[in-house]
């Protein structure tokens, strides 16, 4: 199990676009479960559906994504210079939406793994029912190739 700050030492993303505030399991290039706590306050539900808040769909993947990317991120310092992005987004439905105080339990498992890609299987759930499910595709780049220096 992760808690918030550790986490944070392996994760990229930070509030407010951090998404998975803690990890149940995790098993290395493999499998993680983790939670993310809806909450009312957070700033997208100002005009995402002002009178209804729904959580969008995108983040619902980013959630997930961002879980995957604790599956394949090595936990060392030479990580430092590579990302892990998302290449791929597959059949991801929306079957029930998410609101504020939902729990979200996110399952992640990955189907393949090459030198090039990882593919991975996710389920969003709230309270045993499915709120989200599809595939991602993922790549590991050099952050020289996003940034290059300009020395």
């Amino acid at each position: 199990m992760m808690n918030l700050l550790e986490i944070n030492k392996r994760i990229k993303q930070r509030p407010p676009f951090q998404m998975i505030e803690k990890v149940l399991e995790l098993e290395p290039n493999v499998s993680a479960k983790g939670i993310k706590n809806v909450s009312v306050n957070e700033p997208y539900f100002i005009g995402h559906f002002p009178e209804t808040p729904i959580m969008p769909g995108v983040l619902l993947i980013e959630c997930a994504a961002q879980l995957c990317s604790l599956v394949i991120a090595p936990d060392d310092a030479a990580s430092d210079e590579k990302l892990y992005v998302l290449l791929k987004v597959k059949d991801f439905k929306f079957l029930k939406p998410v609101i504020p105080g939902d729990t979200l339990n996110i399952e992640v498992k990955c189907t393949m793994a090459s030198a090039a890609a990882y593919e991975f299987s996710a389920v969003i759930s709230v309270d045993g029912t499915v709120k989200a499910k599809g595939s991602m595709l993922f790549t590991s780049i050099e952050k020289s190739a996003v940034y290059p220096n300009d020395n």
